[in-house]
């Protein structure tokens, strides 16, 4: 089985367009839930290109994203270049599991669109390790597709089912490990590192084309990395839908996102 990692290699500049960044809602509800305002660090694992990163750039003393990725480390990394909070926020090489910080020195730790490509037990632990008494740590993962037309997203879904499919019937699951969503909060409460947890659903709208839209839908580690056709998956049929249904000039998205929550 490859690093998982790998196959985010080449796909930092168009996963950085197409992705959505997380509701500014999120960094109220999470300093609010530990009375803390301004936290002096948070960490945030498979940071990506750094969109989970930088929102928290305003609100703590130090952020640091841990990602294992060159080239998605890289797109974050050149991001900062006029950033106005550029000194507070810190790239690392890593892994969710062996981050290299030091016992309790966060305030806050987050996976955003990230928890399912770690083993949980093992990340588990080491965000409990990194996590100060009476932190927190936030997991999040937003709904797609986003909300904005139900025929298009009739089409989006009969993709992602038809994709599914066809790794099954090819033998491929096995070549990436992935851990399911919907046990995340049960991994988190099983864990035993945690004295409260629950789900938070937190929504947020943001603008995009149908381009941005058919970029976003392609962001995923499984077309490019399994040499899919677009009849194959029908992307064909989304393509067309999409330039139909959104057009040129952006429209509303009304993205809905499942945060888990676990205070140390």
């Amino acid at each position: 089985m490859p690093d998982s990692s790998d196959v985010w290699t080449g796909k930092a500049q168009s996963y950085d367009r197409a992705r959505p960044t997380p509701p500014p809602v999120l960094l109220d509800l999470l300093t609010q839930l530990i009375k803390t305002p301004r936290p002096a660090l948070v960490v945030d694992l498979g940071s990506g290109t750094g969109l989970s990163t930088t929102i928290w750039g305003g609100r703590a003393a130090q952020v640091i994203g841990i990602e294992p990725n060159t080239d998605m480390r890289r797109e974050a990394q050149l991001k900062l270049g006029g950033y106005p909070y550029a000194p507070q926020v810190e790239y690392r090489e890593g892994v969710a599991q062996q981050t290299g910080l030091p016992d309790g020195c966060a305030d806050i730790v987050t996976a955003a669109q990230s928890f399912h490509w770690m083993e949980p037990t093992e990340t588990l632990a080491e965000v409990a390790r990194i996590l100060r008494p009476g932190g927190i740590f936030a997991a999040y993962d937003y709904d797609w597709p986003p909300a904005i037309n139900w025929e298009l997203e009739q089409l989006a879904q009969e993709m992602a089912m038809r994709l599914m499919g066809l790794i099954r019937e090819r033998g491929l699951a096995g070549q990436i490990k992935l851990w399911p969503k919907d046990k995340h909060l049960e991994n988190m409460r099983g864990s035993g590192h945690f004295r409260f947890t629950r789900e938070v659903l937190l929504h947020h709208i943001e603008y995009g084309d149908a381009a941005r839209y058919l970029e976003m839908g392609q962001s995923n580690a499984f077309s490019d990395q399994f040499k899919f056709t677009d009849e194959e998956l029908g992307l064909d049929r989304l393509r067309q839908a999409a330039f139909e249904y959104i057009g040129s000039e952006p429209v509303p998205w009304y993205i809905s996102y499942r945060v888990r929550i676990g205070v140390r």
